[in-house]
């Protein structure tokens, strides 16, 4: 049974209750916090951040923000939809050295099974590059991305992100055009879902 809450409101009471927020599958349908409601209705569309350090309980993670999105509610639960991911400010200024490049690009994407993901890889290198290396540079960070989003669905895709295995397979990949400190997926969202046939 949910929790109430009673806020007394112009000599009326406006009973609110709490709704456990969970997850969708792709992070194991786990709890991801609590919110507060006095209709279930006004809990539709409410989109809710954590981190993936407060998901997991691995602290080394807490730079990782998930956004999730309700888009159900049975009883005093609240169920999600992820609906992107993105690392935090503080994280990203702290990758930035005065006399490197940082080197920004977007992707859009369709997975195998119809999400259209924007995708925004980061690759910060050792020193400043030239104009000729960050484009190719660029281009390598696309053309993984795509090859991976050709291939995957959008969990396993999401999977690859979160888990750090595509920005190592940028890494990999682009290192022999320039020596790079770090690549970082910054920010994911997902623009669109599959349209149902």
């Amino acid at each position: 049974m949910a929790r109430r809450s009673q806020k007394r409101s112009e000599g009326r009471k406006a009973v609110k209750q709490w709704y456990k927020v969970m997850g969708p599958e792709m992070f194991g349908n786990s709890q991801v916090g609590e919110t507060l409601a006095s209709d279930p209705n006004k809990l539709m569309g409410r989109v809710i951040e954590t981190t993936l350090g407060e998901l997991t309980n691995n602290f080394s993670k807490q730079n990782i923000k998930l956004k999730f999105k309700i888009d159900n509610v049975g009883g005093d639960a609240a169920y999600t939809k992820f609906v992107g991911h993105e690392l935090t400010t503080d994280y990203i200024r702290s990758l930035v050295k005065r006399r490197t490049s940082r080197i920004d690009t977007i992707v859009d994407v369709t997975t195998t099974d119809g999400y259209k993901v924007r995708v925004k890889p980061t690759c910060f290198t050792i020193k400043r590059a030239r104009s000729n290396q960050v484009k190719s540079i660029r281009e390598i960070a696309k053309e993984i991305i795509q090859e991976r989003a050709d291939n995957l669905d959008l969990n396993q895709f999401m999977q690859e992100v979160v888990l750090g295995r595509l920005s190592l397979d940028i890494y990999k990949n682009a290192k022999s055009i320039y020596p790079l400190r770090r690549v970082e997926i910054r920010k994911t969202e997902i623009r669109a879902e599959p349209v149902a046939s």
